[in-house]
């Protein structure tokens, strides 16, 4: 398994899955070229998630806390296809992130360490483009006012998004 477990662990840690909150501890689905598919329970219900650390980032020489993109559904609570980037520093108060892929832009808003879309309809547009495309590239601002670029490759995540859809019984 890649390095991608890591970053999902954290992720998890973000979503509030506490011992006493959940039945079970992620487990893995599969391995999915650049993506890996996990489920698990949350307060008894399943939960489903893909991820994938960067490629690359720049600039290279910034210390930076773990970097990852995760997609989620819940079905009991209906959310399908949210989409959540950490980014491993503290965004700019009041800034937004943009994620490029092959050449459309998508913005999301921001909050500490993390980026998400402005509504369930901008995540399953910017879903629709990651099934479609190849390559995605994430662009934000850190507090310091380092702008940064996370280069992601998109292989595997259609299979990865089909095998949560399996897993969580998404049609």
């Amino acid at each position: 398994m890649r390095l991608a477990f890591l970053p999902v662990a954290l992720g998890l840690a973000l979503f509030g899955f506490t011992a006493a909150g959940a039945q079970d501890r992620p487990k893995l689905i599969a391995e999915f070229k650049n993506w890996d598919a996990f489920t698990y329970r949350e307060d008894g219900k399943p939960v489903c998630f893909i991820s994938s650390s960067p490629l690359n980032s720049s600039p290279r020489n910034v210390r930076r806390g773990d970097v990852y993109i995760l997609v989620t559904h819940r079905p009991d609570s209906k959310t399908l296809d949210e989409v959540s980037v950490y980014t491993g520093y503290p965004y700019e108060d009041a800034s937004t992130a943009t994620i490029d892929i092959d050449g459309r832009n998508f913005e999301l808003f921001t909050n500490a360490d993390t980026a998400w879309s402005y509504d369930a309809d901008a995540d399953k547009d910017l879903v629709r483009a990651m099934v479609r495309g190849s390559k995605m590239r994430i662009h934000g601002t850190s507090q310091r006012g380092t702008e940064t670029v996370d280069s992601y490759s998109l292989l595997g995540f259609t299979a990865a998004r089909n095998a949560i859809n399996k897993a969580c019984k998404i049609r």
